[in-house]
């Protein structure tokens, strides 16, 4: 498979990122284990996670994912094979220096690594001035434990303002951006930040690709949304634009024999100034199918029915 590079951070990386959301939380030590001996053995690239994840659930404090990844890399003597992506921000501190600084060394504690090949500020902090960001993310690069650095959730004008302030102050850049996209949710990459992060060459690699797992079609009523913990998330695209999307997708599955899941990756794959979709597994065939988005190649037409159905009111 082809790698793009991933803007101007001096990474590479297949149209397929490994979401880490669901390790240590819907994905027990077997089950994360097993994608992940799947996914160097096929040849996946990058692993996205945070150490935020999974904070938000009962009895978990945050780190759970990274903690099972470092307990995968030791065992697996893997850590050469990928690249790890992380973010900091969420947790208590926000971006402060400080609290940056205290944060990447519990991912590194946690990942049992010494360097972290892309780190994310995983929002932005309006609390902290920018050149006090760039500057905390400029001593990581300087000692060689970050390779390079992102933004996730930042408006076009702040990730703008971002990068003037690093061109102006002799600051290191965001050279990947993380943001929201799917075939149901596209406001906050197309427009201005999309605009943005192609002139500027900026890498992006978009969450939620799957809509929070409703474009794989497993979702088709009100019936199907007390299936899984995720139904109150797809109960709006059950009630709303979701089933004529669907419509579309089914008649191009029928036509491409792919997958639903990766007909809606291949579109993000192919929409301009993305670099790559991430998406998660609990599952060797998950993940299986998911990796076969990467040889999923749309029609123009196909496209264009995809695109359109997602802006129909």
């Amino acid at each position: 498979m082809t790698e793009r590079p991933l803007g101007q951070s001096g990474l590479s990386i297949r149209p397929f990122v490994l979401g880490g959301n669901v390790f240590g939380m819907t994905a027990d030590r077997d089950s994360s284990f097993a994608v992940l001996d799947r996914f160097v053995e096929r040849g996946g690239g990058m692993i996205d996670t945070a150490d935020v994840y999974s904070a938000w659930v009962p009895g978990h404090k945050g780190g759970e994912s990274e903690t099972m990844m470092g307990a995968w890399l030791k065992a697996s003597g893997a850590r050469e094979q990928v690249l790890i992506a992380t973010k900091v921000g969420m947790m208590p501190g926000g971006l402060r220096p400080d609290a940056i600084r205290s944060a990447v060394q519990g991912s590194l504690d946690r990942l049992g690594t010494d360097r972290i090949d892309l780190y994310f500020a995983h929002k932005d902090d309006p609390d902290v001035p920018l050149d006090e960001v760039l500057g905390a993310f400029a001593e990581l690069l300087d000692a060689g434990i970050v390779s390079a650095i992102g933004a996730s959730n930042y408006s076009a004008n702040r990730l703008a303002e971002a990068l003037r302030v690093a061109d102006d102050g002799g600051l290191p850049r965001f050279t990947v951006m993380q943001p929201e996209l799917s075939l149901l949710e596209r406001g906050q990459y197309e427009g201005a930040l999309q605009e943005l992060c192609i002139a500027e060459g900026l890498g992006v690699v978009t969450y939620f690709s799957l809509a929070s797992g409703y474009l794989s079609g497993k979702y088709r009523g009100a019936g199907d949304i007390g299936q899984s913990a995720r139904g109150p998330r797809v109960k709006p695209y059950v009630e709303g634009k979701g089933p004529a999307m669907l419509a579309v997708m089914d008649r191009i599955a029928t036509e491409t024999g792919a997958s639903l899941s990766q007909i809606a990756l291949a579109w993000i794959a192919a929409q301009p100034g993305v670099t790559a979709p991430i998406a998660s597994a609990t599952s060797v065939e998950q993940l299986d199918e998911l990796l076969g988005s990467e040889s999923v190649a749309l029609s123009d037409e196909q496209l264009a029915a995809l695109t359109a159905a997602g802006a129909a009111a």
